[in-house]
């Protein structure tokens, strides 16, 4: 019986459809990839940085090999996926912009999730407090998590503006509540933000 998904996850499970070729950027321990062929009968591959990820994915019998989104996508034929996912992993890229000319370079369609660094506790942590972490989006000390390209849903939609990617469809998340479509006041609101994404 597979764990439940990530909420955010649950969302990119229900955008896939049935029988896709599908490749999971930054998978973890794979529960996205066990979801989507359990469910959905998706021909799913991934591709994931840390070792321990990798040995758990290889666990659930997944096809996932060890590798990075700043690199190694290069090496992947054009269109030779339906969907290319990045959940919770964007932030912590190299280069943003070339990970998602890439994605949709090799897939149909991508989706992407990110934590909103624009969201009204990350602005209050860093004008009264003066931290950047420890209490807002981010509860690790600053210097122990993996972001160095933090992003607000606003600096997303720009950065697909300038790359001339087009956002199909856009989600955002609370703490609780379902997803909901991109509205007026979501980059100081929302939690986490989830977008479909196609070449313009």
């Amino acid at each position: 019986m597979t764990a439940e998904l990530r909420r955010d996850l649950r969302l990119v499970a229900d955008l896939v459809p049935a029988g896709a070729r599908v490749l999971d950027i930054g998978c973890g321990d794979g529960m996205l990839l066990e979801t989507l062929w359990r469910e959905k009968g998706c021909d799913g591959r991934g591709i994931e940085l840390s070792m321990a990820g990798v040995n758990a994915c290889v666990t659930r019998g997944l096809a996932v090999i060890q590798g990075n989104a700043d690199t190694d996508l290069a090496d992947y034929p054009d269109t030779s996926f339906d969907m290319v996912v990045l959940s919770q992993t964007l932030q912590a890229v190299r280069r943003p912009r070339r990970v998602l000319e890439q994605m949709l370079r090799i897939g149909s369609r991508a989706i992407v999730s990110f934590p909103n660094f624009g969201h009204w506790s990350a602005r209050w942590q860093l004008a009264w407090r003066g931290h950047v972490s420890g209490g807002g989006l981010v509860d690790e000390p600053w210097y122990r998590t993996a972001n160095i390209h933090p992003c607000s849903i606003a600096d997303f939609v720009d950065l697909c503006v300038r790359a001339e990617i087009a956002i199909e469809r856009g989600w955002t998340m609370g703490r609780d509540g379902p997803p909901r479509p991109i509205r007026a006041g979501a980059n100081l609101f929302a939690r986490e933000a989830v977008f479909l994404l196609a070449q313009a």
